[in-house]
């Protein structure tokens, strides 16, 4: 087997898991850089050296893939893939970064499920406050309802802010990947 089919079957192994056509085009444009190596006068070895290690290029290309979708879509799945991708890049600074993350998420989930907690609460608390808790505010039933409505609006506004978080946390993500695939990007022959 030669030197071109190696690389482009390694890339195309590596690419696994990605949409047939993405696949696809990105293997063209690999086998377009052969062919205009070749073009150029340069052996397949040469080319394939100069294009770099296709393992390490189809994880870079799975983590871009991962962040083009996410910015086109912003959806759970699309989210999750371009953490994995990042995450692909980065396996090195898992030391440093998934920690971190981890500990982000972990205090993320716990103010979300505090913040679903007091929603429901208040909420349970809304008919209650006007019929049973009258006598325990003072007998003042518009103040046993206000009490409510500000523990369910207040969780509500946690869980909000916990969404916000979220997405910010992973837009910071995909920009820490992008830079990190800038950082390593092989340089391709012109």
């Amino acid at each position: 087997m030669n030197s071109r089919q190696m690389f482009l079957d390694q890339l195309r192994a590596g690419l696994r898991g990605l949409p047939r056509h993405v696949i696809d085009d990105i293997v063209s444009e690999y086998e377009t850089h052969f062919g205009e190596g070749h073009a150029a006068g340069r052996s397949d070895s040469d080319i394939a050296a100069a294009l770099g290690d296709p393992v390490r290029l189809a994880r870079e290309l799975r983590a871009e893939t991962g962040l083009r979708r996410w910015e086109d879509e912003r959806n759970l799945t699309n989210a999750l893939g371009a953490v994995v991708g990042v995450f692909g890049l980065a396996a090195v600074d898992f030391l440093v970064v998934l920690p971190v993350l981890t500990t982000l998420a972990a205090l993320d989930l716990a103010f979300f499920v505090t913040g679903i907690t007091i929603c429901l609460i208040g909420s349970l608390l809304l008919p209650l406050a006007v019929v049973h808790l009258a006598p325990d505010f003072g007998g003042d039933w518009l103040q046993g309802l206000l009490v409510s409505l500000g523990l369910a609006s207040g969780g509500a506004s946690l869980m909000a802010l916990c969404v916000l978080f979220t997405v910010g946390m992973v837009n910071l993500l995909v920009r820490y990947g992008r830079a990190h695939y800038r950082l390593i990007a092989p340089s391709f022959p012109a």
